[in-house]
């Protein structure tokens, strides 16, 4: 069975993305998380515990999951075709 790999690009990174956005929510209204916060932000700029900070992050998530997911999927599909 192979994998679709755009499907299973789309599906990591608005998982990611979703994450990416709670995270910096709870981390600028309920102080929970700050430091992953402050961790992802040190890769994906613009992204802050603040409203406009999460969404720029959740955009920075889609791709940067989308880009795992995509290589993922692949690699198993090459393993799976043997």
């Amino acid at each position: 069975m192979k994998l679709n790999v755009k499907a299973a690009g789309l599906a990591v990174g608005s998982v990611w993305a979703f994450y990416v956005i709670l995270a910096g929510l709870l981390a600028a209204y309920m102080d929970w998380g700050t430091p992953f916060v402050e961790l992802i932000g040190s890769c994906y700029i613009g992204y802050k515990a603040t409203l406009t900070g999460s969404l720029i992050g959740g955009a920075w998530g889609l791709v940067d999951g989308a880009i795992a997911g995509v290589i993922l999927a692949w690699v198993y599909n090459k393993f799976a075709s043997e």
